[in-house]
């Protein structure tokens, strides 16, 4: 009997996470103790509410038991569920919504930071997209200041958990949080909403 593949419940599952206007972050399956769980990970503009997360569910979890000629009867426990907090930034929506938030920044091999006197891999908050350019805001609460980074020159960028509030300045210059996002340094309630949204699982079987 042939595991169900990321790469084709990402197929099937695609126009409905879109259908319901999200954007399919990715798909993980994996098998533990004879359990097989299919991870399907969404996101949007706006914060997702439990309600809509439940509703998307539902629907990819009747298409995966209508994908019979592909997978035969195949059992699964599914889980519709937005990114963690410190997901990699790859794509230019990852940085939109993710204005205001703080992120470990490292630069590629050979990319010279964009001021004197700053590391390779360095703190920053985030601020507006311009093109294929990210403001950011380093120097912390003390001394906060905005400079630009070309995406293409970044190797790897991640948001950090924060449990208190940013300076003031810092998120001025950051132009505040992206619109339907939670308040920067709130990250033990978005924590606790995430967890909420990733138990809402269902069990099922591609028959």
């Amino acid at each position: 009997m042939p595991m169900p593949t990321e790469e084709r419940v990402s197929r099937l599952v695609a126009g409905l996470v879109a259908g319901r206007g999200f954007d399919l972050e990715g798909v993980e399956v994996s098998t533990a103790a004879g359990q097989t769980r299919v991870r399907v990970i969404v996101d949007s503009d706006d914060a997702a509410d439990l309600d809509s997360i439940a509703e998307l569910s539902s629907e990819v979890s009747a298409r995966l038991d209508e994908a019979d000629d592909e997978f035969g009867a195949y059992r699964y426990l599914l889980e519709v569920t937005t990114p963690g907090i410190d997901r990699p930034l790859t794509a230019d929506r990852h940085w939109r919504r993710a204005r205001g938030r703080k992120v470990a920044v490292r630069l590629r091999p050979g990319v010279k930071p964009p001021e004197p006197g700053l590391p390779t891999a360095f703190d920053a908050r985030v601020g507006a997209l311009d093109g294929d350019r990210i403001a950011l805001v380093v120097g912390g609460k003390r001394a906060p200041h905005l400079v630009t980074v070309a995406l293409g020159d970044i190797e790897r960028a991640v948001v950090e958990v924060e449990f208190s509030p940013p300076g003031a300045r810092e998120l001025e210059l950051a132009g505040g949080v992206a619109t339907g996002r939670p308040p920067a340094g709130a990250d033990a309630a978005e924590l606790t909403a995430h967890t909420v949204a990733a138990s809402d699982s269902t069990e099922g079987t591609m028959e």
